[in-house]
């Protein structure tokens, strides 16, 4: 149910920046490549000298005159290669599968990666550490590319559609981040992956009507609540002694061929299959437990070649193990072991790393990073390595959001914090032996969101800054000073000069009869006059995957309403509450565990009730509340539970049966429903269905292959046993953004202003005096 996507920073990382360049780190962390003007251009810091690395004649395959579109690139850690990702396509939510290319610095020479594959397959492609060979996955399958000779072996030969290596089903990928699935080690002679078996879990049939005369079906499998998950486990292949017999041609075993494609000549090899396996045979990890009943979140080599460390979450997600394990035979042990009456979060949600790749080694690999809650707040703990000993790092009652990186030189860590203000957010650093507090770094005046993309090496980073009133600006960073490079063009003397702006976001806070402070903002319409009734319209989400309230750029901006709101005369107000992922400690959070649907629905609900006592301007028979995804089922429960205080709804992709969700999310916070489906029954909106009494506009994709359009029919089934009238869109083939198809963004934003104009009518009125 979330609308969030993050990207894969590795040995060198790459971002996108604010423009669309692409990025990547030189080693030393003292220099970056940027794409940009179709060529590769190398900028030193910090004085921003630049060289061309590749100008745009390297960059064009032999017989085109094409210039290769760059997404992404990497460079190998000797900096003589770079790698290209182009021609992506669509795994479900991002476009992580697509075309690479490698361009040889020294030989000048572009080739494609993967030549002989289906085209736009390849997925996660990375240098080994000695640049030698590429990895990567092509249908479920994982592939060594020697560059010398563009010879390429198929290192996994049981892929299929439900058997998956090196990446991951639409559960993991959704619920866990996880999408890039092996790992080099660093010595590059062994590659540590995953596999996800999901042959047990059923096919949710998707029906396509519209692409040709007779409709098709598009299986995903996708594991309903009270489903078990798909099976999963870590294996280690050593290609050392594989990729060699291989290459030699022996054949110990005989039998059936595998037919390996080789770029340099064209020529097809026939490599004997039953030796492939032999000499690629997987070690698989021996982690404990049923592999259908827990999950693996997180995997890396334990800063070494010989051990690798992993996460376990058994199937509640409740109980948390990490195991070090023996890369040669595959034994392994827990090292460390956290429970939560609630929930263990995964790593991944507050790890500079992403996607699953979640491990920061400390002191020359004997320790680790690591977040816990189990003191109330979310902070970060040193772990040795055995796992015997933890340093409580950021100390206080506050809660840490999420790591930025290292510097080494000062022994520190850089971490985003906002101890006084959740709806902010800062940079902080600590020191990693456990002694002092935590330094904000982040200008005291600069009120709002600060990020930061830090260069391998902590001394640079990339700062920008935003708040409701001033866009997004940024400059470059020296650390630990937080030092702009050039005083004249820094985000301080940016600010000053820009003129002066209407102030139209407002944060205030409001506490309900329960006892919650909630945190919101409001925009009040132009020319407001506090003698006259307004129209409100609340903008909720109030689930555990995001929160509204936020001092940043835009966050207030309704980009579904055709016109200006504020002008219009609408006030517009969105509220956080329990449940919401805001940092304001453990219990906040988890307070909503088995209660979806009921507590941050009430929470809302008590809140609009303040907001009312707090402005006598709002007119309580023009309440409208509208939300997408998680927020679409929270309109659909404030309409259904509160109908005496929201008149109208706007609901966009709800789940509207939490038992038709995905396992991953609706157990980590609702636990199973084989032991308390009333808890599942209870938070679902269906359940409240034939309490309308306002005027609802639903709508969804039928093609949405996150939140099924079997959510909404099943609720239009029961409005219609109960008679309750209401308008509704479906979009056909649509996802769950609801944006593919000529015209569809256009008609989306009509449909939603006009319904809303037309029954929570905008601007002020009179006060009827008795």
């Amino acid at each position: 149910m979330k609308k969030t996507t993050h990207l894969i920073p590795f040995l060198l990382f790459f971002m996108h920046l604010s423009f669309g360049q692409v990025v990547t780190w030189r080693k030393d962390g003292n220099a970056y490549w940027q794409s940009e003007n179709k060529q590769i251009t190398e900028y030193t810091l910090p004085n921003f000298s630049e060289k061309t690395i590749a100008d745009s004649t390297l960059l064009m395959p032999v017989g085109t005159k094409k210039v290769l579109r760059i997404l992404w690139l990497k460079a190998s850690e000797d900096a003589t290669k770079l790698l290209f990702f182009t021609n992506s396509k669509r795994v479900w939510r991002y476009d992580t599968r697509g075309d690479y290319w490698v361009l040889d610095l020294t030989t000048k020479q572009l080739h494609q990666i993967g030549k002989g594959l289906p085209e736009a397959s390849l997925m996660f492609a990375k240098f080994s550490p000695d640049g030698q060979k590429i990895a990567y996955v092509s249908r479920h399958n994982i592939y060594v590319e020697t560059l010398a000779d563009h010879k390429i072996e198929q290192i996994t030969t049981d892929g299929t559609d439900k058997i998956i290596n090196g990446t991951f089903d639409w559960a993991y990928e959704e619920e866990l981040d996880c999408r890039d699935g092996f790992r080099w080690s660093p010595d590059g002679k062994k590659i540590a992956y995953w596999q996800i078996d999901a042959s047990a879990v059923k096919y949710f049939l998707m029906i396509n009507n519209t692409d040709s005369i007779y409709p098709f079906t598009i299986p995903v499998e996708y594991p309903k609540v009270g489903e078990a998950p798909s099976a999963a486990r870590i294996g280690i292949i050593s290609l050392e002694n594989a990729l060699k017999n291989a290459k030699n041609g022996e054949n110990t075993e005989g039998g059936d061929k595998v037919r390996v494609e080789s770029n340099t000549t064209n020529n097809v090899e026939l490599i004997d299959k039953n030796l492939m396996n032999n000499n690629c045979k997987t070690q698989w990890l021996n982690i404990e437990g049923d592999p259908k009943q827990h999950y693996l979140p997180s995997m890396n080599w334990a800063a070494n070649s010989d051990e690798i460390i992993a996460q376990q979450l058994n199937r509640k997600q409740n109980v948390s193990k990490i195991w070090l394990a023996n890369a040669a035979n595959g034994s392994a042990k827990v090292i460390y072991e956290e429970q939560d009456a609630a929930w263990v979060d995964t790593q991944s949600k507050i790890a500079a790393a992403e996607n699953n790749d979640t491990w920061t080694w400390l002191d020359g690999g004997a320790a680790f990073l690591w977040a816990s809650e189990k003191d109330g707040w979310r902070h970060y703990y040193k772990i040795s390595r055995d796992g015997k000993k933890e340093t409580l790092l950021t100390k206080g009652n506050y809660d840490v959001i999420k790591e930025c990186g290292l510097d080494a030189a000062s022994n520190s860590l850089y971490f985003i914090a906002s101890p006084d203000n959740a709806t902010e957010k800062y940079l902080y650093r600590v020191g990693l032996d456990g002694r002092g507090n935590a330094e904000r770094l982040s200008p005291m005046e600069q009120k709002g969101t600060h990020k930061y993309a830090f260069s391998p090496n902590g001394k640079w980073a990339r700062h920008t800054f935003s708040n409701t009133e001033t866009l997004e600006l940024e400059e470059w960073v020296a650390l630990p000073k937080h030092k702009a490079f050039d005083e004249k063009i820094s985000i301080t003397t940016q600010i000053a000069e820009l003129p002066p702006v209407e102030k139209t976001v407002e944060f205030f806070q409001v506490t309900t009869v329960d006892g919650v402070t909630m945190d919101g903002w409001v925009v009040k319409p132009a020319n407001f006059d506090s003698t006259l009734k307004y129209p409100v319209v609340f903008n909720v989400y109030s689930e555990p995957a995001a929160t509204t309230v936020t001092n940043e750029m835009g966050v207030a901006e309704n980009y579904l309403y055709n016109g200006n709101m504020m002008e219009d005369g609408y006030v517009y107000v969105s509220l956080d509450g329990r449940g919401t992922p805001a940092p304001k400690g453990r219990d906040w959070r988890k307070s909503i565990y088995r209660k979806i649907g009921i507590v941050n629905i009430r929470d809302q609900a008590m809140g609009a009730k303040e907001v009312f006592k707090k402005w006598t301007f709002i007119d309580t028979a023009r309440v409208a509340v509208w939300g997408w995804s998680g927020g679409g089922s929270a309109t659909l429960n404030l309409l259904f539970q509160y109908p005496d205080i929201y008149k109208t709804g706007i609901s966009i992709a709800p789940v509207a049966d939490q038992l038709c969700y995905d396992n991953i999310y609706q157990e980590r916070y609702m636990g199973l429903p084989q032991e308390n489906k009333e808890d599942f029954v209870a938070g679902s909106p269906i359940t409240y269905a034939k309490n309308l009494q306002g005027n609802l506009l639903l709508i969804h994709g039928t093609g949405d292959d996150n939140v099924h359009f079997q959510n909404t029919e099943r609720l239009v089934n029961e409005l219609v046993k109960y008679n309750k009238q209401f308008q509704y869109m479906a979009y056909p083939n649509r996802t769950h953004g609801i944006y593919e198809g000529e015209g569809t963004t256009t008609h989306l934003v009509s449909l939603y202003s006009n319904f809303l104009k037309m029954y929570c009518p905008s601007g002020g009125r009179s006060v009827q005096r008795p």
